[in-house]
């Protein structure tokens, strides 16, 4: 599965954050194998809006939708544990 150009916000977001290069290497695996254990890729909650994510590194995550066959990353953010289960914190 391809993921589609990044809007110019997130990739200034990227950028800002230092995350560019870490996010080309997920990219590339998602790229190849959208379910790379790395990646920790997965379908949010509530499941109705089908929402997925895939970890950049511990911090931050992608939020992408599938559109014809492919994934629009939608968001970037941080990730937060509450009561020992990670959420997503939208920034």
């Amino acid at each position: 599965m391809q993921i589609n150009p990044l809007r110019n916000d997130l990739v200034k977001f990227l950028k800002n954050h230092g995350l560019k290069k870490k996010f080309n290497k997920q990219k590339s695996l998602f790229e190849n194998n959208p379910q790379h254990p790395s990646l920790n890729t997965e379908l949010l909650e509530p499941k109705s809006l089908k929402l997925y994510s895939f970890r950049i590194n511990i911090k931050y995550r992608a939020v992408f939708i599938i559109v014809e066959g492919n994934a629009e990353i939608i968001d970037i953010n941080k990730l937060l544990l509450k009561n020992g289960r990670q959420e997503i914190k939208t920034t």
